[in-house]
């Protein structure tokens, strides 16, 4: 059984791309951390099931997923296999966990293989629930061989490990740097920004002397991600699988909600969500940069139903330091790949999730974004630079790799949801987010004991 929003699609039918290409990557969280949870009790093996290699393996993607899902059957027409599309727990939906749920009620219907946008999923589906056997099979276990464990890049398993076990594998890394449109920037004859307080700075004077063009989106439920967490700000950091600290009213979040607040009332930040036409029809050619993740890149600016930017223009900055610190980035999105416990063909689905994490024809030749393997991480980067798309070397994002701030971790509800409810429509209004970080502290710390952790 399957929930009436999930949609059963032949895997090989042609996938249709949706306008923005990395859309059940966007809205996600994301820690350098070990992802823990609450309350619960370890009981994720690698199966339970009596396995039998003539089963088919049921997948769920969401829609930019697909092509994944085709491609290995491609390659693998002997492994039968059906597709399931779903929302991949985008913008918060927790619809993966809510769903599994469901089934562990019912006693059958897990799918064999779970993609989701969330990266906090780990920190549920590797316990049981209720007494219920967990979702997720220990892939360090032995379903996914050791050195292909090791090949991924250093830190991008870690929302999927608990207890040093590995339950998930990281579909690609979204790891923030600045974009910006060198072509414009030159005309203006600016300089790309170093610091939060040079930027905030050019978006002042970018303000006064081309009203209308940006500088940055403050309009999306990820963007307490992008300045939030490269500030600092205290959010949520784990200090155990029971235990959270929260502070958003320091020094550091002040400073980025001034910025944030600053920005929206020069309107050098846009507060309309970059996904949608409104903001394609509004900022088309007037985006002078915009700090975000690295699947930007074919997301907004190299793709057609979006801002479309001309070959040779865009150039990538490194991520920018507050004062005169040590630069830190966050990271938005980057999706996760499940295997099930209750899976009858584990040897399929671990394959299945080896082939969409590390080979070349999907990570290198069709994905959108960075990819969390490191062998496919280098192909991917140099057809990046091969293509001549961007202006300038790609380097910033392999700088930016190992600089995604650690204390802003995975914890098991969505920060990202918490954002969207309590600041979001403060943004949007125009209201103050400086004003608002008290009621953001309190929204973050119910959710947490709601989850069952002790808010420090």
């Amino acid at each position: 059984m399957f929930p009436s929003s999930t949609t059963t699609t032949p895997v090989r039918r042609s996938g249709r791309r949706i306008a923005a290409l990395a859309a059940g990557a966007l809205l996600a969280l994301s820690a350098a951390g070990c992802a823990t949870n609450g309350g619960t009790d370890p009981g994720a093996a690698a199966t339970t099931e009596a396995q039998s290699a003539d089963s088919p393996i049921t997948v769920w993607v969401d829609a930019t997923r697909a092509p994944a899902a085709e491609a290995f059957q491609k390659a693998n027409p002997d492994i039968p296999i059906k597709v399931e599309t779903y929302d991949g727990s985008s913008g918060g939906s927790n619809s993966f966990k809510t769903k599994m749920a469901l089934f562990d009620q019912s006693g059958s219907g897990w799918p064999d293989v779970v993609f989701s946008s969330q990266n906090n999923d780990a920190s549920w589906a590797s316990q049981s629930q209720g007494g219920k056997q967990a979702f997720a099979a220990d892939l360090s276990s032995g379903v996914v061989p050791k050195e292909t464990l090791d090949q991924f890049t250093k830190g991008s398993l870690d929302v999927c490990t608990v207890d040093g076990k590995v339950y998930c594998l990281r579909n690609d890394l979204a790891q923030e740097v600045l974009w910006y449109d060198k072509s414009l920037m030159d005309q203006f004859g600016y300089q790309v920004p170093k610091t939060w307080e040079e930027y905030q700075a050019l978006g002042q004077k970018v303000a006064k002397e081309h009203p209308g063009y940006i500088i940055g989106g403050a309009g999306d439920s990820f963007d307490g991600q992008i300045y939030m967490w490269s500030a600092k700000c205290e959010a949520g950091k784990l200090d155990s699988a029971t235990s959270i600290s929260v502070d958003v009213t320091s020094d550091q979040c002040k400073a980025a909600a001034s910025l944030l607040d600053d920005g929206i009332k020069n309107k050098y930040l846009s507060t309309v969500s970059v996904f949608t036409p409104e903001f394609v029809q509004q900022y088309s050619g007037k985006v002078l940069m915009l700090p975000g993740p690295a699947w930007y890149g074919g997301a907004l600016f190299n793709n057609p139903e979006s801002l479309n930017i001309p070959k040779g223009q865009m150039g990538i900055g490194d991520p920018m330091a507050w004062g005169s610190g040590p630069a830190v980035t966050g990271n938005v999105g980057g999706g996760t790949w499940f295997v099930s416990s209750h899976s009858r063909n584990t040897e399929a689905a671990s394959k299945f999730v080896q082939f969409v994490t590390t080979d070349d024809s999907y990570q290198v030749d069709q994905a959108p974004g960075y990819p969390a393997y490191a062998p496919a991480a280098e192909k991917w980067l140099a057809k990046q630079a091969a293509s001549g798309y961007y202006a300038t070397s790609m380097d910033a994002l392999t700088n930016a790799a190992p600089l995604v701030w650690s204390d802003w971790s995975a914890p098991s509800f969505s920060q990202e949801s918490v954002w969207s409810k309590t600041v979001t429509p403060v943004i949007t209004s125009g209201g103050s987010v400086l004003d608002t970080l008290p009621t953001w502290q309190t929204a973050i710390e119910n959710e947490a004991k709601v989850n069952g952790y002790t808010v420090k």
